[in-house]
């Protein structure tokens, strides 16, 4: 099986049978063996047909009870940011700014006389006293090295003073003089800290590229923008797609890129594409309408209630936004936007609606549009997304995180936390929906943002598993328009791209715990999923992306 600008696979093509387990499949809820030639799922069934088929030029890996299943789709990441923020100082644990402190001038001792202190994950929100380092405190603790501390949701950060002064901050907006810079202050900060030569970037990348497979991820939407990354630098994750599938190359997951940049035209978006140098599925992903909860910049249509007087920031206009949509519907292309606050998604809503006016309904809806995060939505806002086929790129772990009560949203938000994140109103309307993770603001845990799903915060927005695994599988594939319809699925014929965990248990669980949340009745004939309610995720033993193995543990054939 081929893809545009991947070439196709020359090695001698391998025969694989997986026997004594449980298959995650459509074809046969009580599949326990699986074969793979090459890079197709040949046959699922049974072990006594398993039996009868199986023969001495292939393969036969003992899956000793385990689950063999799709592999998993991150529909929103970040692969070099999640590369560098598992490199650089953890601050996720640090609750004050004299241990954030402590924290920098520890890491600043392992540098020698040169390097930049980096961070990531610092979240005042869970801090007593939220009073944040003043730059002069970081250039003390770093001993006049540059510091840039990412906070946990990656829209705005923490700079030193000669950082400040080596990026130009003066003068540019969410620059106060204080350590804590904002909207395009932060994106000169980020980007002037995070200047690395090409080896160091690619080792980034195969760090995020490593961490994705050895979590059961088959494939990653990038989410590249100018404000975030370098064209050069998405050309580099891009042409991992190339590299993986070199004779020899270990493999990694296929990589979906997406540039969200801003056109005004359709020629403007032909012309924005074909600088790129390298095809994308869309400009669409991070670009963005508002910033974030956390960072106070995600555009609200009331006060933030811990800071009266303030709603937030909108950096797209409905008449740029509906030009925008215009173009990549126009041309055919995936246009979206990174929005979060409710009066983000009501001026991308009512550019839909222009858009609309201008290129016909037909052409927005063929286009496939996709937002990202809407975690602001009422019921009005559903049905317009619904009505444009609007797909909603969401983020379970961000509940997880900080949904409930007195969790950041609580503390943002007020009352109006509880109508965050509504996954379950997004399906019963009829809005389509995938899953990701925005590493590295929450990490490559897929089990885990199943199990977020399980048990949002808000009772009425919870989904059965089997719905939140399908969202982090197939709907992956089909929010980046994968051509092929089996793809997500291990049926006879489909690529055979999948996982295989390690699992106490397998069941069946729903989202209303007033309901048994388990069955291995097999007349229901649904295929189970591993237990979550012990709260620890099954552990990854395999990944394989269209029968290429990109992941095994010691113990898958020991």
């Amino acid at each position: 099986m081929t893809h545009p600008g991947v070439p196709a696979d020359t090695r001698p093509r391998k025969v694989t049978m997986y026997r004594n387990g449980s298959v995650y499949t459509a074809a046969d809820p009580f599949a326990t063996a699986m074969l793979v030639d090459g890079d197709t799922v040949a046959w699922v069934g049974s072990e006594q047909a398993a039996t009868s088929i199986a023969d001495s030029s292939m393969e036969i890996i003992d899956l000793r009870g385990a689950l063999l299943a799709p592999g998993f789709v991150d529909s929103h990441m970040h692969v070099t940011e999640t590369g560098i923020a598992s490199d650089s100082l953890q601050l996720a644990g640090v609750r004050t700014a004299r241990e954030l402190l402590d924290a920098v001038a520890q890491a600043a001792g392992t540098l020698g006389t040169t390097g930049a202190v980096l961070g990531h994950g610092w979240d005042d929100s869970l801090w007593q006293d939220k009073t944040l380092p003043t730059p002069e405190e970081l250039d003390r603790a770093a001993g006049g090295r540059k510091v840039y501390l990412a906070r946990v949701d990656a829209h705005s950060g923490l700079a030193s003073s000669c950082l400040a002064s080596d990026a130009g901050l003066d003068g540019l907006d969410g620059y106060d003089g204080s350590a804590h810079v904002l909207r395009a202050a932060h994106t000169a900060a980020r980007l002037v800290a995070r200047q690395f030569p090409d080896t160091e970037r690619r080792r980034y990348q195969e760090l995020a590229l490593r961490e994705a497979a050895a979590n059961g991820y088959v494939a990653l939407a990038e989410m590249a923008a100018p404000h975030i990354c370098s064209v050069e630098d998405l050309r580099m994750s891009s042409s991992w797609n190339s590299a993986s599938w070199k004779e020899g190359s270990a493999g990694v997951p296929r990589i979906l890129p997406y540039w969200g940049e801003l056109a005004t035209s359709a020629e403007h978006a032909a012309a924005i594409l074909e600088g790129l140098g390298v095809p994308v599925l869309g400009l669409a992903g991070d670009l963005n309408i508002d910033g974030s909860i956390g960072s106070r910049t995600a555009a609200l249509s009331e006060d933030y209630a811990d800071a009266p007087g303030h709603h937030g920031s909108l950096y797209v206009s409905v008449d740029e936004a509906a030009g925008h949509i215009a173009a990549c519907s126009a041309l055919g292309i995936q246009a979206g936007f990174h929005v979060i606050g409710d009066a983000g998604l009501k001026t991308v809503l009512d550019a839909l609606d222009l858009a609309a006016s201008e290129v016909g309904e037909q052409r927005v809806r063929a286009a496939a549009h996709r937002l990202e995060h809407v975690e602001m939505a009422d019921a009005g806002d559903l049905a317009r997304l619904a009505k444009y086929s609007i797909t909603v790129s969401a983020q379970p772990a961000f509940d997880a995180r900080w949904g409930g009560a007195g969790k950041l949203y609580e503390q943002r938000l007020g009352a109006r936390s509880l109508a965050m994140n509504p996954i379950a109103s997004y399906y019963s309307t009829g809005v389509p929906v995938c899953f990701g993770s925005d590493s590295p603001v929450t990490p490559l845990r897929p089990w885990s943002s199943v199990r977020a799903c399980l048990e949002h915060s808000n009772p009425d927005q919870r989904i059965s598993a089997r719905a939140a695994f399908l969202g982090h599988t197939r709907a992956g594939w089909r929010a980046g328009k994968e051509r092929n319809p089996l793809m997500g699925q291990l049926v006879p014929g489909a690529p055979a791209s999948f996982a295989v965990w390690e699992v106490e248990e397998l069941m069946v669980q729903v989202a209303d715990d007033r309901v048994q949340s388990w069955s291995t009745d097999p007349r229901a004939r649904t295929p189970l999923l591993p237990a979550l309610d012990s709260g620890s995720d099954p552990a990854c033993l395999q990944t394989v992306r269209e029968g290429q193995e990109i992941f095994a543990s010691e113990t898958l054939r020991s």
